[in-house]
Formats: structure tokens, C-alpha cells, sequence
């Protein structure tokens, strides 16, 4: 049991913008994207072309540092949808603001994470990140090293991508991890490529899915987690039970991935 959960300030967050629609969800759907009025944007960290980190304007967890970083000037922009060096020039800057955070020890764990679509709780369609430093929580006391390891789709260099057999949530969940921060190129290909599979593919194709970045090796790695997103199990909501198809099924789907992505990116 997590005896130390996030506190949500729900007095901030009625004020948030966004233009989901999620019914009798709170907050100001009136204001226009914040995110494209670059222009009025304020304590912005750092910058590089159209991407831009800054601290977020509505910080509703207790006790954190939440931190917003825009991808693109495109308001209707994906990891799946830039060109293939928009996605790789944006993932190396995220991963080096991550490892800003992370590596300056003020925080117990920092968390980065990207939603997308309107079963992801995100709140603006404007592509964005999230970076979080947690000042005094470990958010990956309940992940082990398992949750990235499964049935292998391929690998190239240092990256490798598989089908996660113990998934944290459940069902096909896509890893991709860079063992030492190198071929941070390759990575990149195969995280846009995964979240192509994941939108046209997989299931025929779904509409919301998160991205989770985690250090691993003591930090010298990545591993970048694509979990499509379904209307959650009762078992994972009820009891914190994640599911997954059988080995068969995970077996055919890693085949088929491997040929999704298989354009010279893995062995």
C-alpha cells in the first residue's frame, strides 16, 4: 500500500486549462492553448527552437516541482507524427532537461512522462512532457527491473525493444532501452516508431497512450515505456492487478512489431 500518495491541490486545478473533454471535469476550458502564446510564456528554464521547458503555471501535487516541456509549435503535433530528426533532436533535449532535475540532488526521485489523448488524463492537446521532482517520495518504489524485460523485437547497437512481460498496468506494453545512453538516435527511431504501432496498429489502432522515461543501470541508461491506453482494468484499479496476454499472443505481436519497425532501425 502506498502510505505516502500525492496530495492533488484541487484549488489549483480548477483553474487549469484544457480542451479534453471529459464532461463534468473542473477547470477553465475558455482560455485559449497557453502553449501556443509562446510569447507570454514565463520562467521558462531552457530552450532549443520550437521546444521549450519552463516551470508549470498550475502546480497541483504537494510537495513536487512540476515542470511542463513543450515539444513543438504544432498544436496538433506527436512523437508519432514529427519529422524523424524532430523526434530525435526532441528527445535528446528532454533527456538532457531530465537529467538536469535528476542529477542535482534535490529531489528524491524525479519523474518524466508524456500524455497523449483523452484516456492518458491529459488536460491540453498541445504536445507536451512532464518533468516532476519529488521532494520526498520515491516514484519507482514499486517498479523492478522485470517491468522492462519480455519477448525481444529486436535490438541494434546498444538499444534494445521488447513486449514487456510483467507490465506495470497490463496487456502489450512497448520497451525500448538505451543500456548506456548511447545510439540516443536509434532510441528516438524506435520510440516514434512504437507510438506509430501503438496509434495504427495495435488493436486496429488506439487513441490515448503514456510515455515513461526511467533511468536504469544507476543512471548510465534509459528505458522509455509505451503504454497504450484502455479504459483500466477493475483488477488494476481495484486491487493493483495488471494483466497481460498470453505468451503466445505477446509472441505473435512482438513478430509483427519487429516488421513494423524493421526498416534498417534493428537487427
Amino acid at each position: 500500500m502506498d502510505k505516502n500518495p500525492l496530495v492533488y491541490n484541487y484549488s489549483i486545478g480548477k483553474r487549469k486549462p484544457y480542451d479534453y473533454d471529459y464532461g463534468n471535469r473542473q477547470g477553465n476550458k475558455s482560455v485559449g492553448c497557453p502553449f501556443c502564446d509562446v510569447a507570454h510564456l514565463e520562467n521558462i528554464y531552457d530552450k532549443k527552437g520550437d521546444m521549450i521547458w519552463l516551470k508549470n503555471k498550475y502546480p497541483t501535487l504537494q510537495d513536487t516541482d512540476q515542470t511542463i516541456l513543450i515539444e513543438s509549435s504544432d498544436h496538433q503535433g506527436d512523437v508519432s507524427t514529427y519529422t524523424r530528426e524532430e523526434n530525435e533532436e526532441l528527445m535528446a533535449f528532454a533527456l538532457k532537461c531530465f537529467q538536469k532535475m535528476n542529477n542535482s540532488g534535490k529531489y528524491e526521485s524525479v519523474l518524466w512522462y508524456k500524455n497523449f489523448g483523452p484516456k492518458s488524463d491529459g488536460s491540453l492537446t498541445h504536445p507536451h512532457m512532464q518533468i516532476v521532482g519529488l521532494y520526498h517520495k520515491d516514484g519507482y518504489q514499486d517498479i523492478e527491473a522485470g517491468n522492462f524485460t519480455g519477448f525481444e523485437v529486436g535490438k541494434s547497437g546498444d538499444v534494445e525493444m521488447n513486449l514487456s512481460a510483467y507490465p506495470v498496468q497490463g496487456y502489450q506494453e512497448v520497451n525500448i532501452l538505451t543500456h548506456h545512453n548511447q545510439d540516443l538516435n536509434i532510441w528516438a527511431d524506435l520510440i516514434q516508431k512504437g507510438t506509430q504501432y501503438v496509434r495504427s496498429v495495435l488493436s486496429h489502432g488506439v487513441d490515448s497512450y503514456n510515455l515513461f522515461f526511467y533511468p536504469i543501470n544507476d543512471g548510465q541508461g534509459t528505458c522509455c515505456k509505451i503504454i497504450p491506453r484502455f479504459y483500466a482494468s477493475p483488477y488494476f484499479v481495484g486491487y493493483k492487478i495488471s494483466q497481460v496476454d498470453d505468451s503466445n499472443t505477446l509472441k505473435w505481436e512482438a513478430k509483427r512489431l519487429h516488421g513494423f519497425v524493421n526498416g534498417g532501425i534493428l537487427l
